[in-house]
């Protein structure tokens, strides 16, 4: 009996969603619909209504039903990085006066991805709502939250926040910033937009099923911020406020700085379409992605995929890496450029992923797989990069005080160095306003230091301010609040 014999279908909408799924050989999702209630056929044609089944059949061709090789260049070069300077340097004071008058002139505004649960951290949440201050409790969001305030405070504007959301996170993130009163940002300036999502395809190019009613689907990665940018309005409210630039940054970072007039100067300056701030590779494998020029063009080479290009681990005489330059996610973005993406989007680059993906068999029973037994596919917003008519600019940062990325609770790039990081980044600050930190108990696990963005977001905010304070840090740390009181560890 075949599949269509099953069921009846209502109306025209479903008749035409069907077909679709014969079309491209994905009818078995509607093998339970006589099993279904009213709500759960809804949600399954929602999802189905949503799915760019072309696009699904071209990835299942290219990625699982053929094998396809890599791509071959003949020179692969390093880029040209814009290096760590002195603030005095009139370089770096031309970038950062440039950026400063844009922030003045209303011409930027922030786009946070922050699609992700925070499953790796051993949290049952979004990892934006994780608690990073160890004395505080503060969360992600909210240390975002009191830098954006701060600037807007320093240089009279508004800084629009867009956050990128996932279908399995949207309700619990906007619930959190109404707990919190948006952590004192206007709500008008706060936007959330839900990331796109593509079905997950099993090792024959099917969609998988993760319930009787519902397909299994994954984000389409951070790659999706340039569909959602035009497509969930964010283009349109940008271009009516007089935004022209865009500050893109990852929701695990407590460092980021979230709008920085040095970078944007330099963006500016360069009349680049985007930009990237580069790291300085701890290591050849440090798991972050590799900027490079590919045969002329600008390309940015996942660290899962530097074995296909051995060039990239490759060092000079002095043992130097001579592809140093890492991707930490921090770009600049012009609002025509997203544009100018997004009319190409059908040459943007997918990549896949072979997973462990829960699924429903044939008799409606989940399995939960051992090993991996299908594919997500996502996007970079990195690749946009190979777009850009004019060069890129990378600009160089320190690791401290601007990158330690929380990607599991312990280890590298952790929950626990994040917290660390905070302890020797601000502890430098208070070294130097002349309080005496003894060496021992900054590398113990119970002392801690927290310094409010609101307070102070650069060093020379502080040492101007703390001089009407005189704290008391004690073996437990100290936590600075906004108006300079002390936050005592519970």
């Amino acid at each position: 009996m075949s599949i269509r014999s099953q069921f009846l279908f209502n109306t025209e909408l479903e008749k035409e969603i069907y077909h679709k799924t014969v079309e491209f050989g994905q009818e078995h999702v509607f093998q339970f619909w006589g099993q279904l209630n009213e709500e759960e056929k809804r949600h399954l044609l929602n999802q189905l209504k949503n799915v760019n089944f072309q696009l699904m059949k071209d990835l299942a061709d290219k990625w699982i039903l053929t094998t396809p090789k890599p791509e071959v260049f003949s020179e692969i070069k390093p880029i040209e990085v814009i290096p760590l300077k002195e603030d005095t340097h009139p370089e770096e004071k031309n970038a950062y006066q440039c950026g400063e008058e844009i922030l003045r002139q209303n011409k930027v505004a922030l786009l946070l991805v922050a699609g992700g649960q925070g499953t790796r951290l051993g949290f049952d949440g979004p990892k934006g709502t994780y608690p990073i201050g160890p004395i505080t409790k503060k969360s992600l969001f909210q240390y975002h939250a009191e830098k954006i305030i701060n600037i807007q405070n320093r240089y009279n504007c508004i800084l629009p926040w867009y956050i990128m959301v996932s279908e399995g996170n949207e309700k619990t993130t906007l619930s959190f910033f109404k707990k919190h009163n948006y952590f004192g940002l206007n709500p008008e300036n706060v936007y959330f937009a839900v990331q796109p999502m593509v079905p997950c395809l099993n090792e024959q190019g099917k969609f998988m099923l993760d319930s009787t009613y519902s397909i299994a689907m994954n984000p389409n990665g951070h790659g999706g911020t340039i569909p959602t940018v035009v497509e969930k309005n964010i283009l349109k409210d940008t271009r009516n406020r007089g935004i022209e630039i865009l500050s893109y940054f990852q929701v695990d970072n407590w460092a980021i700085k979230v709008a920085d007039p040095r970078f944007i100067g330099y963006h500016i300056l360069n009349q680049a379409e985007m930009s990237s701030k580069i790291i300085r590779k701890n290591s050849l494998r440090e798991p972050v992605g590799v900027h490079c020029l590919c045969d002329g063009v600008y390309r940015v080479i996942e660290y899962s995929e530097l074995d296909i290009y051995p060039q990239l681990l490759e060092t000079d005489s002095e043992g130097n890496m001579k592809f140093f330059a890492g991707n930490p996610a921090m770009h600049i973005i012009s609002l025509d450029f997203v544009e100018k993406v997004y009319h190409q989007l059908h040459h943007f680059p997918w990549h896949k992923a072979f997973k462990k993906i829960p699924y429903i068999n044939e008799q409606g029973e989940l399995i939960k797989p051992d090993k991996p037994n299908g594919y997500k596919f996502e996007t970079f917003i990195f690749d946009a990069l190979r777009f850009t008519n004019h060069p890129p600019v990378a600009v160089e940062i320190q690791r401290q005080g601007e990158y330690t990325p929380i990607k599991q609770f312990d280890g590298d790039n952790s929950v626990i160095s994040a917290r660390k990081s905070m302890t020797q980044f601000w502890g430098n600050w208070l070294k130097n306003a002349g309080y005496h930190i003894d060496e021992s108990l900054i590398q113990t696990d119970n002392f801690y230091i927290e310094i409010s963005p609101l307070f102070s977001l650069t060093e020379k905010e502080f040492l101007e301010k703390q001089k009407n304070y005189k704290w008391q840090i004690t073996e437990m740390g100290i936590a600075i609040e906004k108006d300079g009181t002390i936050i005592k560890k519970a």
